[in-house]
C-alpha cells in the first residue's frame, strides 16, 4: 500500500499500512522494545530502508521530552588536548544511545553564548562545557537555571557550585618547577596559560608554590602569560634569552607551547635537553615523538571524557543530587628535555 500524497515524507502509518501491521507495533520497533519479535522487527527495519523513513528526532523529542542529544563545548579544537577529550565523552555517551552536538568557541564567549542558546532551543538532554576564558559565576548559573543536567570539564568555574572532573593542575605545575630547582636550575620561567581561565591561574600558582617551598625570589618577568600556541612560545624564549640574566630553563602552559619553545631554542643553537630544560603540560600522542622527547605533566584526558560523561548521566538520572568534584592526580613524566644544570 502506498502513501497517500506523492511527495509526502513516509509516515510510520505508512510503514504499518504497507506491511499489514499497526502503528503502535512499528513505533515499538523503534524504540527496541523487547516485545517485539525479531521476525516483525527485520520486516519493519527491511521497510524503513526500502521506503526510505527518516525518524523525526525532534518531533519525538517534543513527545517524550527526551532527544538522547547532549551538548559539548570547548574552547580550542586545535588543541590535541580538546580533540581527545571530544573523542572521549563522545565515545562513552555513544555506548548509551546519545548523540553529541559538538561547539568550539575560540575563546569566545559570545560564541560560547550562542551555542549554549541554539542547542537549548533543540531540547538537549545535557550538556558538558570547558568554559571560555573570561565566563563568570553569573552566566554559568543562568545556564544552570535552565535546568539542564551540566558538567564542566578541565576548567571549572570560580565560586560556582556544579559538577566537575578535571586535573591537579596547580599541584602538577608545582611538580614540573619542583623538578628543574632539583636538577639546580636557579632561573625558571613560566611560558603560556590565560590567567582568566581555571587551568591558568592553577598552574601559575603551582609554579608560584614550587619558589616559594625552595625559598626562592619569584621574578615576575620570567612569568609570562600568552595564548597556547607554538607560535607565543617562539616568540616568547626569544624575548627571555634576551634578557640580561635569562633563563636556564622553562616550564609551559601546555605542551603546543613547549614544541614552539623547543623551536625558539634551537633557532639561537641552544638544544633543549642538553642546555636547556623545558618541560610541558598536557602529554598529548606528540610529545614523546620529539627529539629529544618532552618531559611533561601527563592530564589523562580520556580518563576525564569518561569521567565527565558518566557524571552527565548521574545528574540526568538525579536532578537534585549534591554537586560533585572529580580531581585526578598529575603524574610527571621524565623524558629528554630537563637535563640537569651545568
Amino acid at each position: 500500500m502506498s502513501r497517500g500524497k506523492p511527495g509526502s515524507p513516509v509516515t510510520l502509518l505508512d510503514i504499518a499500512n504497507d506491511l499489514g501491521l499497526s502503528r503502535a507495533t512499528v513505533s515499538l520497533v523503534l524504540r527496541n522494545s523487547p516485545r517485539i519479535s525479531e521476525a516483525t522487527r527485520e520486516r519493519v527495519l527491511e521497510a524503513f530502508k526500502r521506503k526510505g523513513y527518516v525518524y523525526n528526532r525532534h518531533a519525538a523529542g517534543m513527545r517524550s521530552n527526551r532527544t538522547n542529544t547532549v551538548g559539548v563545548v570547548v574552547n580550542d579544537l586545535a588543541n590535541p588536548y580538546f580533540t581527545m577529550l571530544v573523542r572521549s565523552i563522545e565515545a562513552s555517551l555513544s555506548t548509551q544511545g546519545f548523540m553529541t552536538l559538538l561547539g568550539n568557541t575560540d575563546e569566545s564567549l559570545e560564541r560560547q553564548s550562542r551555542f549554549l542558546e541554539t542547542v537549548r532551543q533543540h531540547n538537549i538532554d545535557g550538556l558538558i562545557v570547558c568554559p571560555t576564558e573570561s565566563t563568570t559565576a553569573a552566566q554559568m548559573r543562568q545556564v544552570l537555571a535552565w535546568g539542564i543536567p551540566c558538567v564542566f570539564a578541565s576548567r571549572y568555574v570560580a565560586g560556582l557550585q556544579a559538577d566537575y572532573v578535571g586535573a591537579d593542575n596547580r599541584r602538577g605545575m608545582a611538580l614540573a618547577t619542583a623538578h628543574l630547582i632539583s636538577l639546580g636550575h636557579k632561573r625558571i620561567a613560566m611560558i603560556g596559560g590565560v590567567m582568566r581561565a581555571s587551568t591558568g591561574s592553577d598552574r601559575a600558582e603551582g609554579y608560584r608554590d614550587a619558589l616559594r617551598d625552595a625559598k626562592m625570589k619569584l621574578d615576575e618577568r620570567l612569568l609570562v602569560p600568552s595564548p597556547l600556541t607554538r607560535h607565543d612560545g617562539k616568540r616568547i624564549i626569544t624575548e627571555l634569552l634576551a634578557l640580561k640574566n635569562p633563563p636556564t630553563a622553562v616550564v609551559c602552559g601546555n605542551d603546543i607551547v613547549a614544541f614552539g619553545v623547543m623551536l625558539g631554542l634551537r633557532a639561537h643553537g641552544i638544544e633543549p635537553g642538553a642546555d636547556f630544560g623545558v618541560v610541558g603540560f598536557d602529554d598529548v600522542p606528540e610529545a614523546e615523538l620529539w627529539e629529544p622527547p618532552l618531559t611533561t605533566v601527563q592530564v589523562l584526558q580520556d580518563d576525564i571524557g569518561r569521567a565527565a560523561a558518566d557524571l552527565l548521566l548521574k545528574r540526568m538520572t538525579e536532578p537534585s543530587r549534591t554537586p560533585t568534584r572529580i580531581v585526578s592526580e598529575p603524574v610527571l613524566v621524565i623524558r629528554g628535555t630537563c637535563g640537569a644544570r651545568k
